[in-house]
């Protein structure tokens, strides 16, 4: 990490606090391309957001000092959650799990805290005294050590 990248990732969540954003992640290229990913607590992202976001950006870092191009840019729906402030927003939702060793599920994520996520989900499993396998409910809490990526579940309806 350069130390414009690091001051970026020191004074930017201010910036985005400020503008009822957070901070999801910061890229800056060897040419000082920077893509910056924010994202809301309520609701979406909209392109005033980016631009509120853009201009405050250009009014601390100016072009004229440091040559840079910036890109504002919302956390996609196809992209894993990186921020636990993400998985704080998801609560309540479906989302897809990829888990280290290749398993994956849908769930729905019911806590999320630094360390684990508890995910709802149902399983159909053998019950003694049935014949088939019978749909059961399940709350599991899974360290984010066993999980390789979370992100929301799109369904198509």
């Amino acid at each position: 990490m350069n130390s414009f990248e690091k001051e970026i990732r020191e004074k930017f969540p201010a910036i985005a606090e400020a503008n009822g954003c957070f901070l999801v992640d910061v890229n800056v290229s060897a040419d000082n391309d920077i893509t910056i990913t924010i994202e809301k607590d309520e609701g979406s992202i909209d392109l005033d957001d980016c631009v509120a976001i853009d201009k405050a950006f250009h009014e601390i870092w100016n072009q004229d000092e440091v040559d840079y191009s910036l890109t504002v840019t919302s956390a996609g729906l196809d992209l894993p959650f990186k921020v636990l402030r993400q998985y704080k927003k998801a609560i309540g939702e479906e989302v897809e799990v990829a888990f280290k060793g290749g398993k994956k599920m849908v769930a729905v994520l019911s806590e999320a805290d630094e360390e684990s996520i508890t995910l709802k989900y149902s399983a159909k499993e053998a019950v003694e005294g049935q014949k088939k396998k019978v749909l059961v409910d399940h709350e599991d809490k899974f360290a984010l050590s066993e999980v390789n990526s979370v992100r929301p579940h799109i369904k198509f309806e």
